[in-house]
């Protein structure tokens, strides 16, 4: 598939100030230039950023009234019960506030929905049986801000409610004795992208400040809450920056046992955001997407080392089986794709049996392989449960406003959606899907890889790639840098692993460099000894036998003209 290169324009006046004022390298420099970070103060929060950089907690909206009705309960010894979400974000949240508060003297529980029984958020028959367990305090976290319904239901009850979310809110908020969410029109806080798990450090961020507790307090389960906002797949800027930077350094000597388990068990060598999203983050989710949301908990609240060691294997397991039943249902979709659906402009596939935990992966897989939208359905009997994933310049949250008169219902927003839809009209749905999407013209979107700088094999060296390091922990927002070097010859090229992976030995001049492409075996088809190619990729050390050079990891390979 052609794909269209973008490249930055750096400012080369910037970059040379900040080489010569800051005594930067060129390499790094123009990577601050093109995020236009060039002010001393703001290069010195990026690049080391302190406790000292969390904003305000009591700027977000209703902080005060929960943290007054939080101490109210530490006073009279009250029990609190925390309503959480099954994914890695909500496992974090629930695992900061219960430690938090416990410590704090409050007997605390939890309630986590089964995400296939019962699905996300607050659910009446949870509120009821929290009721009946006698708990008149419920604190949400990563979710509450769109149960309206069920929290008018708490509210009869007798339940009182706090919220603490960072999902987008509706018109109405819920009926809460506070909603602690910055997505709130009303919020005054400086940034308003924090994951959930963030929301709850900024809460006991708060409780700190009014109990009048040492930093150290709640600045402890910065690993944890690192871990729920990197797996979340937040903007890595601002606030979550200073989260994930300060965190990662705590994540690789945590004194959660249960954290400590399972990185040991994956066998990780480096401790950074990549370890986190996918290491850490695959193994706690696979637990919500099986169905035993309870699992991950278990080994984040564990206090014993034997104990939290055969959670961690349980939690692998979990992941391997997810894997192999990702596996699997991606390989009948393409299947079903290649056979029917390869020259349509969406991709709508339904299958029988299909598990619904693990579809909106499968359908993210799909997206990316084939750049098209696509929704894939999991059928059991007449009812169909799916997910959707869409492309840059596809709203598909959109799409279905315009053909969802065929779904029973349908969620989420222009890039992910989630839908149901009765078997007897999935063939009507998928012709109005197709229809509209032709009629928006997508088949000319292309996708588009924007490269940091253009580069020549002279203008690297190990100690410059060693310094985009420094750029750590990359993610959404701060994406790996990607660099573009042009009219390389080809040095040598074959396949690895039965021909899966590309290696290349690239040469200009009297430079060489190796390349590796993960998945583009297929290439060496295409190319000879001597072509000249232009290639896209981030750069990494490769370290052998002692001996360390600079690697190019490639996205892209084209040949030169």
């Amino acid at each position: 598939m052609n794909k269209k290169w973008e490249c930055y324009e750096s400012d080369n006046s910037k970059v040379e100030i900040l080489e010569k004022e800051y005594g930067i390298n060129q390499l790094l420099a123009k990577i601050l230039v093109n995020k236009n970070i060039i002010e001393k103060e703001e290069i010195e929060l990026f690049m080391n950023p302190t406790r000292k950089d969390f904003h305000d907690p009591f700027l977000m909206p209703d902080m005060e009234i929960a943290i007054d009705r939080t101490l109210k309960a530490i006073n009279n010894k009250e029990k609190i019960i925390i309503y959480g979400d099954y994914d890695a974000d909500g496992i974090t949240s629930v695992t900061v506030l219960k430690n938090f508060l416990e410590e704090r003297g409050l007997e605390v529980n939890y309630y986590i929905p089964n995400r296939l029984d019962e699905g996300y958020g607050l659910n009446k028959d949870a509120i009821k049986k929290i009721y009946d367990d006698g708990y008149r305090l419920m604190i949400t976290v990563d979710c509450g801000i769109s149960g309206i319904s069920e929290i008018d239901y708490a509210n009869s009850l007798g339940i009182e409610t706090i919220i603490t979310d960072h999902h987008e809110p509706a018109e109405e908020l819920p009926k809460a004795l506070a909603v602690v969410d910055t997505k709130r029109k009303d919020n005054k806080y400086p940034f308003n992208q924090l994951a959930g798990v963030g929301v709850v450090f900024k809460f006991i961020q708060a409780l700190s400040i009014k109990l009048n507790l040492d930093e150290k307090e709640y600045l402890k389960y910065l690993d944890i809450v690192c871990i729920g906002t990197i797996s979340d797949i937040v903007p890595l800027v601002d606030e979550n920056r200073v989260i994930a930077k300060l965190g990662l350094k705590l994540v690789a000597q945590t004194r959660n046992i249960g954290l400590r388990a399972l990185i040991e068990i994956m066998g990780f060598k480096t401790m950074d955001s990549g370890t986190v999203s996918f290491g850490i983050a695959p193994r706690i989710n696979a637990c919500g997407r099986m169905g035993n949301e309870k699992l991950a908990l278990d080994l984040f609240l564990s206090k014993n080392m034997e104990e939290a060691k055969k959670l961690a294997i349980q939690l692998n397991e979990y992941n391997i089986k997810r894997q192999a039943i990702e596996k699997k249902m991606f390989d009948e979709a393409v299947q079903e794709i290649e056979k029917n659906e390869k020259d349509n402009t969406c991709i709508i596939v339904g299958h029988e049996g299909w598990h619904h935990g693990i579809i909106g992966i499968v359908s993210s897989k799909v997206t990316e392989m084939y750049f098209k939208p696509s929704v894939l359905i999991c059928f059991d009997g007449e009812e169909g449960k799916g997910s959707g994933r869409s492309i840059p310049g596809f709203d598909l949250h959109e799409a279905l406003m315009k053909c969802g008169k065929q779904l029973e219902r349908f969620g989420g927003h222009a890039m992910a959606v989630g839908v149901s839809v009765n078997k007897a009209k999935f063939t009507k749905f998928k012709e109005e899907m197709e229809n509209y999407a032709r009629s928006c013209e997508i088949d000319k979107l292309v996708p588009i890889i924007y490269v940091d700088s253009e580069l020549t094999l002279k203008d690297v060296n190990v100690d410059s790639v060693k310094s985009l390091a420094s750029l750590e922990p990359f993610g959404e927002a701060n994406k790996v840098p990607l660099f573009l070097f042009k009219n390389l010859k080809i040095n040598s090229i074959r396949s690895l692993s039965e021909g899966k992976h590309l290696k290349l030995s690239l040469k200009d001049d009297k430079y060489m460099v190796d390349a590796i492409g993960f998945n583009m075996g297929n290439l060496t088809e295409n190319y000879l000894l001597d072509d000249r190619v232009d290639v896209v990729g981030s750069l990494e050390i490769n370290s052998f036998n002692g001996n360390e050079s600079v690697q190019i990891f490639l996205k892209d390979i084209r040949k030169s003209y």
